[in-house]
């Protein structure tokens, strides 16, 4: 890794990196495309999991309860969205990689936290009915379109 290595070289020689450092932009902005990768990576697998587990093994499990139907489908809703999403952090890990601009970071990491709050608190409602947790949610939502306007940034930034 040769950005990492200037990075760490510049580091030695004067006893800490400057942020500016060519080598350590290089190696900071190849770090945050990688992260975004795999987390769009294990985002989509858990996807795929948790719509095959909602499918098959809580459809079951829920037709005895009164508020059956509504679990099911926040189930439904947190995997679409983590699943779009998941898509939408790939995305984000692109566009890090081809600008500078701080606004392809701001975009995958509120994608990340979007899937955190909006699908995991509906995963959490479906899982225990505390409706409560539905206050979450909006928080969720609002990191995605955080996450949105950061890609419409970034993108007007591509040269």
């Amino acid at each position: 890794m040769q950005g990492q290595a200037t990075c760490r070289a510049h580091a030695t020689r004067r006893g800490r990196a400057h942020p500016l450092d060519p080598g350590c932009i290089r190696h900071h902005v190849r770090s945050v495309e990688r992260v975004f990768f795999v987390g769009s990576g294990v985002l989509g697998f858990l996807t795929v999991a948790f719509g095959a587990f909602g499918a098959h093994g809580l459809r079951a499990r829920f037709a005895g309860l009164a508020d059956g139907a509504d679990r099911l489908g926040w189930w439904q809703t947190a995997t679409l969205y983590l699943g779009l999403h998941a898509l939408a952090l790939g995305l984000a890990a692109h566009l890090s990689g081809r600008t500078a601009s701080t606004a392809a970071s701001v975009a995958g990491f509120g994608f990340l936290a979007g899937c955190a709050l909006f699908s995991g608190s509906l995963y959490t409602m479906a899982l225990t009915g505390v409706r409560a947790l539905g206050a979450v949610t909006p928080l969720g939502g609002l990191c995605f379109l955080v996450g949105w306007a950061g890609v419409v940034v970034a993108s007007l930034k591509l040269g």
